[in-house]
């Protein structure tokens, strides 16, 4: 047993975990190879949880070599071979999971009367600070900054880039015709858009404003417009379609802006390139605390599914490839359940408490 990043790390057997017998390790295995490509070339940065970037580096190298399919008694052999279950035991509470999905919504290049809502490129005077410790005029905790020629200032933040502060600066990649709808992008960080000639666009996260992110959901629950245990993506919605003389000072208390780059859908199964730098797979990536958790290292995960969605055990190994701004804590993750509006369903309604348990390197000769 060890004590890191504010929580207990218990070593147990693989015997002891349920469901690891029967899950689909082949699955499993195609999401870690994406990532163990990735982390054999470029080692992982060892976080404050203590799985060893270096040691999971060496474990990728050995998976970047071996056959991209396998069998699931193949993969599983793999991961108990090379790696030992930690269960992460946060100081206070349990693990807990919501999710998050890439939206698929209709888009235009250009601005007309139904497409009027912007999705942005990052001016070049957004620039990452230290966030550590930012220059002068700047707040801990800060990511991104406009640089200029006397220093360092806050960017503008949502309600003011919305309002027009960055208008007339070429910085529009398509526009979309619901300003819920790019809100949700913004929450996920990425969209598939279906463009007029039928071609699919996607835009990932380039940047954000550098402001602190705040839940839309916990402000309308904060104001009693939404019941305690009632707030998901649909219920937002509902809401702010029927309010629509509030939403505006709603969703600007959120000051976090997104900010895209275009990629293309190279492979429609997968999802866009994340914060770990691989592609994301449906039910099988996670996005974690970056504070905390080494990216690619694989995570044990058992929950449940919403009521909504027959509420049934959500077991299965999925693997450290993103993070969130809300995604804070050792045994909080956010589970990636693919694209489109199913998945968004199933997302959107996702909170619940589970076991988290962290697959360690062992140690390779």
């Amino acid at each position: 047993m060890s004590t890191e990043g504010n929580a207990r790390l218990v070593s147990l057997p693989f015997g002891a975990i349920e469901g690891w017998q029967d899950d689909d390790h082949a699955a499993a295995w195609r999401a870690y190879r994406l990532s163990a490509t990735y982390a054999a070339a470029s080692e992982p940065k060892t976080r404050s949880l203590g799985i060893d970037g270096t040691a999971l580096a060496r474990v990728a190298r050995i998976a970047a070599v071996m056959p991209a399919e396998i069998s699931s008694a193949e993969a599983r052999a793999f991961f108990e071979t090379h790696f030992q279950p930690m269960r992460v035991t946060p100081a206070a509470g349990n693990g807990f999971f919501t999710g998050f999905y890439e939206p698929e919504v209709a888009a235009s290049r250009q601005p007309d009367e139904t497409f009027r809502v912007p999705l942005l490129a990052p001016p070049p005077e957004l620039v990452e600070v230290d966030e550590h410790a930012p220059p002068p005029g700047i707040e801990p905790g800060m990511r991104f900054a406009r640089q200029t020629a006397a220093g360092f200032e806050p960017f503008f933040d949502r309600g003011e880039i919305e309002r027009g502060a960055l208008d007339g600066r070429g910085l529009e990649l398509a526009y979309v015709a619901d300003r819920v709808d790019a809100l949700f992008i913004h929450i996920q960080g990425a969209a598939r858009l279906r463009m007029a000639d039928g071609t699919l666009l996607r835009v990932t996260y380039a940047a954000k404003s550098g402001h602190a992110y705040t839940s839309v959901g916990k402000v309308l629950l904060d104001r009693q417009a939404l019941p305690k245990g009632g707030v998901s993506m649909q219920s937002i919605r509902a809401w702010l379609a029927e309010h629509p003389d509030q939403a505006s000072e709603v969703i600007w208390q959120n000051r976090s802006y997104i900010f895209f780059r275009e990629a293309p859908v190279i492979d429609p199964e997968l999802g866009p390139i994340a914060a770990a730098k691989v592609p994301l797979t449906a039910g099988r990536s996670l996005a974690v605390d970056r504070t905390l958790h080494t990216f690619h290292a694989p995570i044990w995960i058992d929950t449940r599914l919403p009521a909504a969605e027959g509420g049934g055990a959500y077991r299965r190994l999925m693997m450290a490839q993103d993070t969130g701004s809300a995604i804070l804590g050792p045994a909080r993750g956010d589970i990636f359940f693919g694209s489109g509006d199913e998945a968004g369903r199933i997302a959107g309604r996702m909170q619940a408490a589970g076991d988290f348990v962290v697959l360690a390197p062992r140690s390779v000769p």
